[in-house]
């Protein structure tokens, strides 16, 4: 099979010839930046690393480092939108389209957000503040070119939509703030969280109006769980999430055949009925080492007719800390686990992190390519 043909059969809920590998493939499918640089090394590859996403330094990984992975997928990804707010501070400081100020401190890697520019805001204050204009023109030039390249390379086209609307909603809020109105200011947090959603529709429906029949995944999110539980009770996700969640994705779902790539990290199993009611086909990162995440074949028992996956290679402890024979085992486990029957794309939990071995990193892609072959043993 070509890795497109390969992608679309698992997603399918179908065997294909092995188990598809997303390394690179997204924003939540990558490396970051310091261990990147140090695979290229070892892979003898020179050039200048680039990144998809300033705050934790995610990277853009090179056509060499994708190919050599054996990775089924290729991002494809807008440009960026015009904003009035959006400037570099300084080396160490940036405030991004939507008005947030992020800062690192020196000899750190990570950006954070300090300054949220609607901490203070009421309601009458969101229409009149400076939204980013995710639909504009320029952010789509040239891109349903890359997308057709893509396609004609063989390969699974995956698309970064910009649909994460909780999450910026706690972002230019700020995450205390943002929970805090759930219960004590609905009013605002609606509202709030309307105008974010309208702001992200607009966008993802232009992206499908350039380049819906190419793409193959749609990548969407929101980080919605903690280590041992969802960030909020499931009623409340019910009553003042999920509604938006549904408008996206059911507008995204009448524009394109694309399959729906949905992403939230921590213990989201109490709400993985909810992501399928409202459209979900792909659920990542499927955080293992979260509570209710780790028995990956209780998910694929429970869910696994219904809703597909793509990760479960731990990054908490056994990437970073395991030796290349522990990450083989966990490789093999979790393809044990979610193989059977079509419906798994390996990557791991998130990006890989700068503390992970690079002999860790090819342990993970080389096991997933021997073991992943179907017929898969002891299936």
């Amino acid at each position: 099979m070509i890795s497109r043909d390969r992608v679309l059969c698992a997603l399918n809920h179908e065997e294909p010839d092995r188990v598809p590998i997303f390394f690179g493939t997204s924003g939540a499918t990558t490396m970051l930046a310091p261990g990147y640089d140090r695979l290229k090394a070892h892979l003898g590859i020179k050039s200048e690393t680039q990144v998809i996403w300033r705050g934790p330094q995610s990277v853009l990984m090179d056509e060499e480092v994708l190919a050599w992975s054996g990775s089924d997928g290729r991002p494809l990804i807008a440009g960026p939108a015009p904003s009035p707010l959006a400037h570099n501070v300084s080396v160490e400081a940036y405030v991004d389209g939507w008005g947030c100020l992020w800062k690192r401190r020196p000899g750190t890697l990570y950006y954070e957000v300090v300054a949220s520019p609607i901490y203070d805001a009421t309601v009458d204050d969101l229409g009149r503040f400076p939204w980013p204009d995710l639909a504009h023109a320029s952010r789509f030039a040239g891109l349903r070119e890359r997308a057709g390249a893509i396609r004609d390379a063989g390969y699974a086209v995956v698309a970064l939509s910009g649909v994460n609307p909780w999450e910026q909603t706690f972002i230019s809020r700020g995450m205390e703030r943002a929970l805090l109105d759930l219960a004590g200011d609905p009013d605002f947090i609606l509202a709030l969280m309307r105008k974010i959603t309208d702001v992200m529709k607009a966008g993802v429906i232009k992206l499908l109006e350039e380049t819906g029949d190419y793409i193959d995944v749609l990548i969407t999110g929101d980080d919605l769980g903690m280590q041992d539980a969802p960030m909020m009770a499931p009623r409340t996700y019910r009553r003042m999430i999920k509604p938006f969640h549904a408008e996206l994705l059911g507008e995204i779902k009448r524009r394109t055949k694309a399959r729906i790539f949905f992403h939230s990290d921590g213990d989201v199993y109490p709400l993985l009925g909810d992501f399928i009611e409202i459209g979900v086909d792909l659920l990542n990162p499927v955080q293992v080492s979260a509570r209710e995440m780790g028995d990956t074949a209780r998910l694929k028992r429970e869910f696994g007719d219904r809703l597909a996956f793509c990760g479960a290679i731990d990054t908490q402890q056994v990437l970073p800390y395991g030796s290349p024979a522990e990450v083989r085992a966990e490789v093999r486990r979790r393809i044990g686990d979610l193989g059977p029957g079509g419906g798994y794309v390996l990557a791991s939990v998130h990006c890989i992190q700068p503390d992970v071995p690079v002999e860790n990193v090819i342990a993970m892609l080389d096991e997933a390519k021997k073991t992943g072959r179907y017929p898969l043993e002891n299936q």
